[in-house]
């Protein structure tokens, strides 16, 4: 086996888990809508702050605690989730069975992109809602949610010779 084979293998096996996980992803929050929004609503309202011990400080009057607005937020990203899914399947197709990875670029990127762009969202909402306090674990994962997104483009677009 050449060296462009076996990076071709490694490529597909990233295309593919990421649309693996993007899609089960998907699924959970689909399949499990109103605890997802309530995770996201904790957050949101700034919940875990007042466990004991509470912690007060003056970015509490930031916190939300409408239910809608928390399903809202999460509608916002199941739909960005979905274009995700979507656009990296086609580009698996495109690079498995398809035209090869020139044609599979577009779609690949797409789905990092709108991936990229969902974690932001939950990156940026969690750091303005104060979960760097309580909930670092979970800023944590985002942060390294997105390294790993990054991580795929590098793989994909970077011209290995």
């Amino acid at each position: 086996m050449d060296a462009s084979t076996s990076l071709l293998i490694f490529q597909i096996t990233c295309c593919i888990g990421l649309s693996l996980w993007l899609s089960i992803s998907l699924i959970n929050n689909l399949h499990a809508f109103v605890s997802s929004a309530g995770a996201i609503g904790a957050t949101m309202s700034m919940a875990p702050l007042a466990q004991p011990p509470a912690i007060s400080f003056p970015l509490l009057g930031r916190a939300m605690t409408s239910p809608s607005l928390h399903r809202l937020a999460l509608a916002i990203i199941v739909l960005i989730q979905a274009a995700a899914v979507l656009t990296a399947w086609v580009g698996c197709y495109e690079l498995v069975l398809g035209a090869g990875l020139e044609a599979s670029l577009p779609w690949l990127n797409l789905a990092l992109s709108a991936a990229l762009g969902f974690l932001l969202a939950m990156l940026l909402g969690g750091i303005w809602f104060g979960y760097w306090i309580r909930q670092e674990g979970l800023q944590l994962t985002h942060l390294l949610l997105m390294v790993w997104i990054l991580l795929h483009f590098v793989v994909l677009n970077v011209r290995w010779s």
